[in-house]
C-alpha cells in the first residue's frame, strides 16, 4: 500500500491553509453523523470516531458542540451524500466526495473544476474501479503478528499490514471499520491512532510533470475552496 494514507492530507495542506475550512467540513460531517445516528457518542460510533479525528486535527471543542447541539432539534439543513469523480491534468484520478443540501448546484460547481483545468468528469465508477475503498488504521506498536492474531480473531478480513519504524498501518476493507478499530482497541486499550479513517486508496500511483503539474494545482485549489467538498482522493505521485 505504500504510505498512501497521507496523500490526500498533503494536499490539502498545500492548497488550503484556511482553518475555517477545515472546522466547516467537520462541522457539517459531525451535524449529518449526529442527526442519522443520535448525538450520544456512545451509542454512535460513527459520531465518537469522528468526533476523535477531528479533535486529532484540532478543531475546537465549541466548534464539536456546536454541530452536535444542531443535531439535536431534529430540523435544519438537509444534507445527503454524493460522490463525483473524473480524470484530472496529465491522465491523473479522482474522487471527489460532498455532502451537499443541492445536489444540482454541487454537481455544477464540481463539474466547473474539471472543466476550468482541462478535464473531463466522469460517470459513477469510471475511475472509482482503480482505488481500494478502505478503513485504515496508524499507531505505534511492536507486535506485528498480535496485531494480525487478534483481527483474525475478530474475523477481520485484513487486506494489508505494514511495519515502519515501529509503526504498524492496518488496512481492511471499508465495511470491517469498526470491528477492526474495535479489536485493535480490545488489544490495545491505550491505543493512540495517528490515523483512524476511511479512505480511497488508490492501487497505482501517476507522475505528472510540465504544465500538468500547475493545472493539477489548480484543480484541487478549485475543489477545496467548495464548501460542499468534504474529501479529495486521487492518484497524483508526491502532490
Amino acid at each position: 500500500m505504500g504510505r498512501a494514507y497521507q496523500n490526500r492530507k498533503e494536499s490539502m495542506a498545500k492548497t488550503s491553509d484556511m482553518k475555517a475550512k477545515l472546522y466547516s467540513r467537520y462541522g457539517r460531517e459531525l451535524y449529518v453523523c449526529a442527526k442519522a445516528g443520535g448525538i450520544d457518542p456512545a451509542g454512535n460510533l460513527a459520531l465518537r470516531s469522528l468526533i476523535d479525528r477531528a479533535k486529532k486535527e484540532q478543531v475546537p471543542a465549541h466548534v464539536i458542540e456546536k454541530a452536535i447541539d444542531k443535531a439535536k432539534g431534529g430540523g435544519g439543513e438537509d444534507y445527503s451524500s454524493a460522490r463525483y469523480e473524473g480524470y484530472g491534468p496529465g491522465g491523473s484520478m479522482a474522487i471527489i466526495e460532498c455532502l451537499t443540501d443541492n445536489p444540482n448546484r454541487t454537481f455544477g460547481d464540481v463539474r466547473q473544476a474539471f472543466t476550468k483545468t482541462k478535464c473531463k468528469i466522469g460517470t459513477q465508477g469510471s475511475v472509482s474501479h482503480m482505488f481500494d475503498h478502505l478503513a485504515i488504521f496508524v499507531f505505534s506498536y511492536e507486535d506485528e503478528e498480535a496485531v494480525l492474531e487478534a483481527l483474525m480473531e475478530a474475523d477481520v478480513d485484513v487486506t494489508d499490514i505494514e511495519n515502519e519504524d515501529g509503526k504498524l498501518s492496518v488496512f481492511a476493507p471499508n465495511t470491517e471499520y469498526f470491528k477492526a478499530k474495535q479489536a485493535l482497541q480490545d488489544l490495545i486499550p491505550d491505543v493512540d491512532f495517528e490515523v483512524d479513517e476511511i479512505q480511497f486508496v488508490p492501487q497505482t500511483y501517476t507522475t505528472i510533470s510540465g504544465d500538468d503539474v500547475a493545472l493539477f494545482e489548480r484543480f484541487l485549489a478549485i475543489l477545496n475552496d467548495l464548501d460542499d467538498v468534504q474529501q479529495v482522493y486521487h492518484n497524483v505521485e508526491n502532490a
